[in-house]
């Protein structure tokens, strides 16, 4: 179990390590506003200090006095002044009747207001209220019995700017560090200089500001003119804010096509750059009843598909599209066969995974059999490669607490570190890499990565694999992740059995009664069946169902 912090200012001296690491990384692009705080922060007393970070950590910008007891802080109204005093924070907010109900209690708001009907719940008295329309006012105003006061922090959009300069997003937040302190997350330590700033420019900062507050509006159900109105235009040469950019204006898109909006859907899906986005157009192409250019696209996309799930989408579209048109449609190729296991299983007493009860049924002494869906191959991937995933690559890491690069998801991902995989891959020309992967397991145990499941992935475990994995075969599993990493990366079979003591293996897919391939599972089998590695498809019926469900045949 994790030692507890020893120092109760821990959440303190971690936002001014944030400071100061933003003053000395990031000290031209600053507005004049923040430089002010950053200068006067350090000199106020530390229970003002840690005050304000208190409320910057949690929820909101409003705050009752009463319910800011900290201990190590002490009273709050004397921590509070010097915040007062700058500005920060202010005593005498005006509080609109959301605002209030809010912050006060039912019975408080019963003392302060007119008693609510009988019964009547908090939401829907203040519903009832809203119609008379009540200006904003004063805690003191609002409830002049009430002997506490409200606190409205005035430094909260500036405090969040400086958690996205020093993490490159909003999703990451303070916790990262408490985290890391306890030991619960350890990270890779990663060289970084200027060229490694996730910001070159201060447009980028206000960008990436724009998109992660649009990103919120998305969430929570905003109308989406209002959400698009707040997507900045395509301007930044930053090539993981383009990423960002594209894949929202992606995800509004695919809202407008749920809602049926096919000529906004399609004006973005055009537009946005984002993978995936040509094969909407085909479909909403289709949908809107516009089959002619439907299939005309996807016939220039086929010709050069971007990658091959898009491929995959389009051979399925095209016979209904060529058939809507009245064009022969040429039979399919025929996949290459993949071997079939079809099981009877006793039904388990209590619910268990059907794959744990297909392991437990293969398994034998000298045939053990694992469950390890994507974790084993991405494992062994992200072992032998990690000195190229986490290479100190210009705008891949800019702060201390990466779960990987942040531009994983980017097309040039593989590109830009060419040779340092084509160097990580030659190991396994010539058996090093067992040695390597070993090595790598021991000294970065525990260590966050993309790709890497350290819980799944045990001593025991890795000897059998780099014992009965051949290394050929590991390549072409390693090469077809590179071509895609954040689709390549799963798919893979849930099972793998191996027979060491014939230095072989087998994987497996299984596949509940009613349950299908998916489609990247379905283009991995294609290409374990292209390149000849041992796999399988086990479909599952319980015993005490009347009629066996015979195994589909896998398409291409």
């Amino acid at each position: 179990m994790p030692a507890p912090l020893p120092d109760p200012f821990y959440y303190l001296a971690n936002f001014e390590t944030v400071l100061r690491w933003i003053a000395q990384r990031y000290d031209d692009l600053l507005s004049t506003e923040e430089r002010a705080f950053l200068a006067a922060f350090p000199g106020l007393p530390r229970p003002a200090r840690a005050l304000l970070v208190r409320m910057a950590m949690r929820k909101g910008e409003l705050f009752r006095a009463s319910r800011l007891r900290y201990d190590e802080i002490g009273c709050p109204r004397a921590a509070a002044a010097p915040l007062l005093a700058l500005g920060w924070v202010d005593a005498r907010p005006a509080l609109s009747l959301d605002e209030l109900f809010g912050l006060l209690t039912k019975p408080e708001l019963a003392g302060a207001l007119a008693p609510p009907p009988g019964g009547l719940r908090k939401s829907d008295w203040l519903a009832a209220l809203q119609q008379a329309a009540p200006s904003p006012r004063t805690l003191a105003d609002w409830a002049p019995a009430l002997d506490d006061i409200a606190y409205r922090v005035t430094v909260t959009d500036l405090c969040e700017r400086l958690r996205l300069m020093f993490f490159g997003n909003l999703r990451q937040d303070w916790s990262e560090f408490v985290l890391a302190d306890l030991g619960i997350y350890r990270y890779e330590s990663v060289p970084l200089d200027h060229d490694s700033r996730g910001f070159q420019q201060r447009q980028d900062i206000d960008d990436a500001m724009q998109l992660a507050q649009a990103r919120q509006a998305l969430r929570d159900g905003a109308a989406l003119p209002d959400v698009l109105a707040q997507v900045p235009p395509a301007r930044s040469a930053n090539g993981w804010l383009s990423g960002r950019r594209a894949r929202l204006l992606f995800q509004v898109a695919q809202q407008h096509e749920r809602q049926g909006e096919w000529d906004d859907a399609l004006a973005l899906y055009r537009t946005c750059g984002h993978p995936g986005a040509r094969a909407r157009v085909v479909r909403v192409l289709e949908r809107a009843g516009r089959v002619q250019e439907s299939c005309a696209l996807a016939e220039v996309a086929l010709a050069a598909p971007e990658g091959e799930a898009e491929r995959q989408q389009l051979l399925r579209v095209l016979p209904r599209l060529w058939r809507s048109l009245g064009r022969p449609v040429a039979r399919a190729a025929k996949a290459g066969a993949v071997e079939e296991l079809a099981l009877r299983l006793p039904r388990p007493a209590l619910p268990y995974p059907v794959e744990f009860a297909v392991r437990d049924h293969l398994a034998q002494a000298d045939a053990p059999t694992f469950y390890v869906e994507n974790g084993l191959i991405g494992s062994l991937f992200g072992l032998l490669c990690w000195p190229a995933i986490f290479a100190p690559v210009a705008g891949a890491f800019f702060h201390p607490f990466h779960h990987g690069p942040a531009d994983l998801a980017s097309a040039d991902f593989h590109s830009r570190r060419r040779a340092l995989f084509d160097d990580c891959l030659a190991q396994l020309d010539d058996g090093r890499h067992r040695d390597t992967i070993r090595a790598t397991w021991r000294a970065k145990q525990g260590i966050q990565s993309p790709f890497v499941h350290w819980g799944l992935l045990d001593e025991a475990l890795l000897d059998l694999a780099l014992h009965c994995l051949p290394p050929q075969h590991l390549r072409r599993c390693f090469e077809r992740i590179l071509q895609d990493v954040t689709v390549n990366a799963a798919g893979l079979p849930d099972l793998i059995q191996f027979w060491p003591a014939e230095g072989r293996y087998r994987m497996i897919e299984v596949k509940g009664p009613g349950d299908r391939l998916q489609d990247n599972q379905l283009r991995w089998l294609a290409y374990f069946t292209e390149h000849r590695l041992p796999v399988a498809v086990c479909y599952v019926q319980w015993a005490d169902c009347e009629a066996m469900v015979p195994g589909a045949a896998v398409p291409s």
